[in-house]
This record gives structure tokens, C-alpha cells and sequence, in this order.
């Protein structure tokens, strides 16, 4: 009775100063007096269990999902947080540079389909530029699939649509830079590389490198899907629904493929930066692929780094960052000539730059 007395006294303190236990504790042993001794017999002394009541007789458990209110006199359900559409200022960020960045691939496609027959745009095959355009669009609509409270359904589609809309943009770069060193090479006549020049490798490398994604995203749902989860012990009295990666041994090694070609098409790109002005661009790529590749290496520590909802805010920054990054250094600057360098959108300004 008396050991159940000095909790009582203790749990009032903490009550009356509005504290936890170590910070009312810190306090005390600022004084002398009473409240010194009252540090001394406190000492040991945790926060009270959930439902506590100050009769000890009559402490109430409160269930799984709930938390006794301030007053410790009744249950109430916790706080549950997650990227709401509804007083999320992040949320409202992610949306605002999702729709913005929707918009502008949407001029990009709109700038290159009214000029799909000028020299500039069918310099490096055009059919490519679309398949990479579409994909980024893919992938900026993959955000919202983040966004909201997540489900069984969402966890499932935002890892598959992401990964494989990635995969198709990151094989069709992969093209692109193929296809720049075979054209440089078979610019002479009578050059064996000229029968590599049709456009059915381009697709055969597509194809087969967003196959090999494909075929891991459906390996991964059929062994251990991603699924909804409700963790209850990261933070006292909060319930953060998140996402499981139900393995994550195939979300890494999704991820690391996406790397692989990244890496892949950074190197071959950056062999191939010297070539001519009309070929060039190579460069473009080789600067999308460095920060795409940096953007990824930052993402995976912050991504450990963090819990609930701010696991999936670094997964949306690195997404959007990573495809605005293809967007402008691929496209930009063919924009920038179509647009307001007309007299540079032409065969013989291409030819004579790279003689």
C-alpha cells in the first residue's frame, strides 16, 4: 500500500507539471527541501501505464489501438499519420511538383510531336524520345499512388508502377546511347555498323531490360507481396499506417537493377561525350544519369533513416527529382533549339557540325 501510495504521489507530480518522468525529474533537482526529497522517492519511477487511473483498484487497460486522454480517466483512439490529402502541407507540396512536372512533359511530348519530322527530333530516333517521355509521365503519376492513406492494393501498385515505368525509361536512355555510338561509327560508307542502324535493336533493348523488371516485380508479389501495416511502437500514442515491403530482399534488388542500368548507360554515355556536335547528345545523358545515380545512392541512407510517413516522402522526392532529372537534361535543350533556335533544327546545321 505505501509503495502504491508513493506512485500515486509521483504520478501526480507528473500530472501537475505536465511532464514526462525524466524531464519532471531534471526539475526537482534544481530545489532543495521537499521537492528534493520528492526527486529522491521518485527516482525509479516510470510514466504511468496506459489507462492508469489514480486508483490503483480500478486501473483500466486501454485497448490495442487507443490511449488514455491527458487526465488519465478515459480511453481514446490514437493518432493515426500518414501522407493525408487533407491538412498535410508535405502532401501539398508533392502534389504541386507532381502536377507541375505532368504539365511540363506534357509540352515536351506536345513540342516534339508538332516537330516529330524535323531533323533534331529524328536524329536520335524519336520513337525512343516518346517511349522515354510516356515513361516519365508514368513515373510522376506513380506519386500519387504514395500520397492518401495507404492500402493492400496501393503498397502493391506503387512499387510495380514506379520500378517498371523506371525501367522502361531507363532502357529506353540505354538505347538512346547505344544507338549514338552505333550512328557515329556507321556514319562512313560501306561500315558494318550500318546494319545495326534499323530501329528493332532499339526495341529489343527496351523490351528485354523492362522484361527483366517485370519479371521481378511479379516475382516479388507472388513470393512476399507489399503489403499495409499499422505500427503502433514507433511513437506512444500514435498509430502510423505504412507501407511493408513485404521482402526486402526483391525491393532491393529491384531497386539495384534500376541502378545497374543507370550505371550502365552513365558509362557508355560518358565514353561517347566526345563525339560530334550533331551526336552530342551524350553529353545530356551522361549529366542525367549522374544525378539520377546520385539522387538514388542519397535516397537509400535517408530512406533507413526515417519512419512512417517521411519513409515515403523520401522515396516521392527521390522520384521526382530523379525523372525531373531526365526530363531537362534530355530534353531541354532540344526543346530550347526547336523553339527559339529554329535555324539550328536543320540537316545541314547537323551535317556540317559533324564534319
Amino acid at each position: 500500500m505505501r509503495n502504491r501510495a508513493m506512485m500515486s504521489e509521483c504520478y501526480d507530480v507528473f500530472k501537475m507539471y505536465a511532464m514526462s518522468a525524466s524531464n519532471v525529474m531534471t526539475s526537482l533537482k534544481k530545489f532543495r527541501g521537499p521537492k528534493r526529497a520528492l526527486a529522491k522517492t521518485c527516482r525509479g519511477v516510470s510514466e504511468p501505464p496506459r489507462g492508469f487511473s489514480k486508483d490503483m483498484e480500478n486501473c483500466l487497460k486501454c485497448p490495442i489501438y487507443e490511449w488514455p486522454n491527458n487526465e488519465k480517466t478515459r480511453c481514446i483512439a490514437k493518432q493515426t499519420e500518414f501522407l493525408s490529402y487533407e491538412g498535410d502541407s508535405l502532401t501539398l507540396v508533392f502534389i504541386v511538383l507532381s502536377v507541375v512536372s505532368l504539365l511540363l512533359v506534357t509540352v515536351k511530348i506536345g513540342i516534339f510531336i508538332s516537330y516529330r519530322d524535323t531533323p533534331l527530333v529524328k536524329a536520335n530516333n524519336r520513337n525512343l524520345s516518346f517511349i522515354l517521355l510516356f515513361s516519365i509521365k508514368l513515373s510522376f503519376l506513380s506519386v500519387f499512388l504514395f500520397l492518401g492513406r495507404p492500402s493492400d492494393i496501393t503498397c502493391i501498385l506503387r512499387q510495380t508502377s514506379f520500378g517498371i515505368s523506371f525501367s522502361i525509361a531507363m532502357s529506353s536512355v540505354l538505347a538512346k546511347t547505344i544507338m549514338v555510338c552505333i550512328a557515329f561509327k556507321a556514319s562512313k560508307p560501306n561500315n558494318p555498323w550500318r546494319k545495326w542502324l534499323g530501329v528493332k535493336i532499339t526495341y529489343f533493348i527496351v523490351i528485354i531490360c523492362s522484361f527483366i523488371q517485370f519479371l521481378i516485380s511479379s516475382i516479388w508479389l507472388t513470393i512476399s507481396p507489399p503489403f499495409m501495416e499499422l505500427n503502433i511502437l514507433s511513437e506512444p500514442g500514435k498509430i502510423i499506417i505504412q507501407y511493408n515491403e513485404g521482402s526486402v530482399i526483391a525491393f532491393y534488388i529491384a531497386l539495384s537493377y534500376m541502378g545497374l542500368l543507370a550505371s550502365v548507360s552513365f558509362i557508355v554515355a560518358f565514353l561517347a561525350r566526345t563525339l560530334p556536335d550533331s551526336f552530342n547528345e551524350a553529353k545530356y545523358i551522361t549529366f542525367s544519369m549522374l544525378l539520377f545515380c546520385s539522387v538514388w545512392i542519397t535516397m537509400i541512407p535517408a530512406y533507413l533513416s526515417t519512419k512512417g510517413k517521411y519513409m515515403a516522402a523520401v522515396e516521392i522526392f527521390a522520384i521526382i527529382s530523379s525523372s525531373c532529372g531526365l526530363l531537362f537534361c534530355i530534353f531541354l535543350p532540344k526543346c530550347y533549339i526547336i523553339i527559339f533556335k529554329p535555324n539550328r533544327n536543320t540537316k545541314q546545321y547537323l551535317l556540317g557540325n559533324s564534319i
